[in-house]
């Protein structure tokens, strides 16, 4: 099955780019809900898969053990912008552990906002790993490491003991092997693992409504889905389309961005998830094909004040460096 149009850019009344991709909308016992392109493509998820990492965190006590708080547990799930709040979340996760900046494994990068990037340039000072926007996984990956009494050290090695708990926590979600066959290494430095889209939509469903998790799992998945909803600043930050979905619909709607246009939701009111994946790995396409795909969905019972949020994201203003209207960022066929 050919790939379908999902996103389109204009200018002067006309469509400047295209891009391509494919969609899964599936149930918890993964049966096909809609597939829009090769939906059994595998993909490597990047960080779509955050919270089923973080699903080890919770459920095995360490989190409560920890006394890590909602902002810090969506943290764990987040790829932030570094602003000063999250880098001062991922440095008290840490804390509570035991452990500093020199713990983590992720590298370090200047903040992805550029406002917290210019005033830390501004104060004289570099970036740090906590300002990677993956600190909040892997300081969730060393508190999980310090409870359960393991050296920290390699924890993003795949035969670290904690490293092969969260690879197990994606098999249960997902139902599909997760092995050397099919890993790749994150730019994070983590491994990640190339699945059909179709099973990391399901494994969003699951997360959604805990089917095919443990009883533990399943309370654990409600522990972040809820503490992301309270938190959805720490998820992405100022200006970010997670932040921006999740702090109007709460509960509603889990989603999270990754890496090179891969995208994925939950909708637990439906029991369904979304996973989407851009050809060309434009994030901005996969944002708007989501809107526009909620805002379409049979059976979400969005209020006018839902569908205006879902309209707004599904077809953006482009603006030029003056401030003129140039175009939009639409859903394809949404003009």
């Amino acid at each position: 099955m050919d790939d379908i149009a999902l996103a389109e850019v204009t200018r002067g009344g006309r469509v400047e780019s295209l891009h391509l991709g494919r969609i899964a909308v599936m149930d918890d016992r993964g049966h096909v809900v809609q597939a829009h392109g090769a939906i059994d493509r595998p993909v490597f998820p990047r960080s779509t898969v955050k919270a089923l990492l973080a699903l080890p965190l919770v459920e095995t006590g360490a989190a409560e053990r920890m006394g890590l708080n909602d902002a810090e547990l969506a943290l764990a799930c987040a790829s932030h912008n570094g602003e000063p709040r999250h880098a001062e979340t991922a440095a008290s996760m840490l804390a509570k552990a035991g452990q500093d900046v020199v713990c983590l494994e992720c590298g370090a990068h200047w903040p992805t906002y550029d406002r917290a990037a210019q005033e830390l340039a501004a104060s004289g000072a570099r970036p740090s790993a906590l300002h990677n926007n993956c600190s909040g996984k892997h300081a969730g990956l060393i508190c999980l490491s310090i409870d359960q009494s393991l050296d920290p050290h390699g924890y993003i090695d795949p035969a670290h003991a904690a490293q092969r708990q969260v690879t197990d926590a994606l098999v249960m979600a997902t139902s599909v092997p997760h092995n050397e066959s099919n890993r790749g290494l994150d730019g994070c430095s983590m491994p990640t693992y190339a699945i059909p889209l179709s099973a990391l939509a399901t494994g969003f469903a699951r997360f959604g409504t805990g089917r095919n998790f443990s009883s533990g799992y399943a309370s654990a998945a409600a522990r972040l889905r809820s503490a992301v909803a309270s938190n959805p600043f720490m998820v992405a930050g100022s200006g970010r389309f997670d932040t921006t979905l999740m702090a109007h619909f709460g509960n509603r709607i889990f989603c999270k961005m990754g890496a090179e246009g891969v995208m994925v939701a939950s909708l637990p009111e439906l029991g369904l998830g979304i996973a989407i994946k851009t050809d060309d790995g434009a994030n901005r396409a996969a944002e708007v094909a989501l809107a526009s795909l909620l805002l379409d969905l049979q059976g979400a019972c969005w209020s006018d004040a839902d569908r205006a949020v879902l309209a707004g994201l599904s077809h953006q203003t482009m603006k030029n460096w003056n401030g003129r209207e140039v175009g939009t960022l639409r859903a394809a066929g949404k003009g």
